[in-house]
């Protein structure tokens, strides 16, 4: 008996569930995959560099920029009188400008660009140009921006029961502070951006960017243009993290403002130094609580405060500020809870979307609380845990604990009998009585062990946003190519969205192509961001590929005077109980081996070959 062979299994059972290379993978081992950075330089390409604010907030009086300009290669200074649109970025709050206008409000605020021949000469051009800066008094610290109630965005309060009540009651009560620093994105690839003038006002955008779509919109904004006039396009990231889902369209904006005037192509990459000091960061976090508990560790009563330090603009602090109040019960059920949340305006860079958004800065606050009630009791902090998680619905007549403290139910939970598992199968005990008696004999605490349940909500918060689109091409070949609004920063979401695709139209996963970004096929697509790129634009994928599939069953089946339910997509193509032989009718070629009975179909009718999916 023969083998069968192993590609063919493989194409039989289907392209999802089965392991696959990363679509790129082979390109990026060989360093032949190209980034914005290796993109072909246009002729003419010009190369801009940011210039700084050394002062946290000044009064912006002036710009002396003799000593760059009189430099042979250096071609132009761009500043905010150079932005041909609107001057403000068109944030969600509006409160950005695209360059510093009369005043500064952070270290590293960029003032304008300067534009040369080189990337090197835009560089040592930018540190000769000189600001003229009054210093003003600058807000650097949370605890101040509270009292000086320095806000990007009004406080947000959540609340559920009467917390102050259950704290009066509670046998014990505990309060404290926290304060959690930032974290740098660190993205392999840098930020970068290439603008280049297009026919008749309009503009190519190549952007390493999550959010393609948000790219366009500000850049249009910009320049005074409508959306459809600019074009952006990524072929994937180096990296992003959250750091390139709205960060990333300042560099857009900034090479196509500088692009616009000179009417020449222009590429900003920003080096790491200068990345760190514009860029936003994880937000830091300070809190303040009040927790009542009863003798056995559970919750009673919680007062917190959260205190986002957001930098000198909204950014995106709003909808992370949010989450983490979202995520401040992480897996455990909080009865009476007041939870307040300010956004603080600091003079800073502007932080921004990371990996959690939120949600980290949510659970970190709860889990450290929880610590402190297990070590004010005596009791091992698993145990604490345990005994505050959400349990199933109730039997009727009985008090619940599984809804949220913003008012949504828990479903399908297992974080109880899993967190019993899991303490059973680590020997979680005798692992932590044998830690904690090594760690008496020593001067200073070195070792330490721990179980941490997590409840995490995915998807956008903004319901609005959990949406995507697709576009599926199915060529004369046979072979397919799909286009999404998704961008792939090196989690394999182009292969996904190949898989679903090939699975659909019933043909082997090489013979589907997904191609980069666009926002000329793939309009008003979300940022790909909150774990559901694959759940979003695979749909979109799978409907559109769903839809080009019907419509040939279809045709095929009214050649062949069948049903089209008769008509089946699997394997490597389309089965089918009668010949094609009408098949010939439109394609006016010689009938294919293929189009025999129940083989597979590797043409399409053209009048089907597209779709999208909105």
């Amino acid at each position: 008996m023969n083998k069968p062979d192993p590609a063919t299994a493989r194409d039989a059972r289907g392209a999802c569930g089965q392991s696959a290379h990363h679509e790129s993978a082979w390109a990026q081992v060989a360093g032949a995959a190209p980034y914005v950075d290796d993109i072909p330089e246009v002729r003419g390409t010009l190369h801009a560099a940011p210039i700084l604010s050394s002062c946290a907030h000044g009064r912006l009086k002036g710009v002396d920029s003799t000593a760059a300009l009189s430099l042979y290669g250096v071609r132009a200074i761009i500043l905010a009188s150079d932005v041909p649109g609107n001057a403000m970025l068109a944030a969600f709050a509006g409160d950005e400008p695209v360059f510093a206008i009369d005043t500064v409000q952070h270290v590293g605020q960029v003032i304008g660009l300067v534009v040369a021949d080189t990337v090197m000469l835009a560089r040592r051009a930018a540190r000769l140009v000189k600001p003229d800066i009054e210093p003003l008094p600058a807000v650097l610290n949370v605890r101040d921006a509270l009292a000086a109630q320095s806000y990007v965005l009004p406080p947000v309060c959540v609340r559920r029961g009467d917390a102050q009540a259950a704290l009066a009651r509670a046998p014990h009560r505990l309060s404290g502070t926290l304060e959690v620093g930032g974290q740098e994105h660190f993205y392999l690839e840098g930020q970068v951006a290439y603008a280049l003038p297009q026919e008749q006002n309009q503009w190519l955008i190549y952007s390493s960017t999550q959010h393609p779509g948000e790219v366009q919109h500000w850049v249009a904004h910009a320049l005074g243009l409508d959306n459809h006039a600019v074009r952006v396009e990524c072929r994937r990231m180096g990296g992003g993290f959250g750091g390139k889902e709205t960060q990333a369209g300042h560099l857009a904006v900034w090479a196509a403002v500088a692009a616009a005037r000179l009417q020449r192509p222009v590429k900003l990459r920003l080096d790491r130094d200068d990345d760190f000091m514009i860029t936003g960061k994880r937000h830091p976090f300070s809190y303040d609580y009040h927790v009542g508990f009863d003798d056995n560790g559970r919750l009673c009563g919680l007062q917190l405060t959260m205190a986002a330090h957001c930098g000198f603009s909204a950014d995106l602090s709003g909808p992370v500020a949010d989450r983490a109040v979202f995520h401040a019960d992480n897996a455990y059920f909080l009865e009476d809870v007041e939870i307040t949340s300010y956004r603080c305006k600091l003079n800073t860079q502007s932080h921004t979307a990371f990996r959690g958004f939120g949600g980290p800065q949510g659970m970190i606050v709860t889990e450290t609380i929880l610590s402190d009630i297990g070590r004010h009791l005596g009791l091992d902090p698993l145990t604490v845990r345990k005994r505050n998680l959400y349990t199933d619905a109730p039997a009727p007549g009985q008090a619940g604990r599984n809804t949220t403290h913003y008012g949504m139910a828990v479903e399908g939970n297992i974080l109880q009998p899993l967190l019993s598992q899991l303490e059973q199968t680590s020997d979680y005990l005798k692992r932590r009585e044998a830690i904690c008696l090594w760690n008496s004999k020593q001067i200073t605490l070195k070792r330490g062990l721990a179980i941490t349940p997590v409840k995490f909500g995915i998807s956008f918060t903004a319901t609005l946003f959990n949406q995507a689109g697709a576009l599926v091409h199915v060529y004369l070949d046979g072979s397919v190519q799909v286009n999404h609004g998704g961008t792939e920063m090196g989690q394999g979401l182009n292969t996904k969205i190949a898989q679903i695709v090939a699975d659909e139209l019933g043909v082997p996963l090489h013979r589907v192509l997904s191609t980069a970004s666009d926002t000329s096929k793939i309009p008003n697509a979300s940022a790909t961001a909150a774990s559901a790129g694959t759940d979003l634009n695979g749909r979109a994928a799978q409907f559109a590929a769903r839809h080009v599939r019907d419509n040939l069953a279809a045709f095929v089946s009214g050649l062949d005077g069948v049903g089209a339910g008769a008509v089946r997509f699997e394997g490597a193509g389309s089965a089918h109980p009668k010949p094609h032989a009408a098949l010939m009718m439109w394609s006016n070629r010689p009938m294919p081996t293929a189009f025999s009975s129940g083989a597979t179909v590797s043409t399409a009718p053209p009048k089907f070959i597209t779709t999208r999916q909105p």
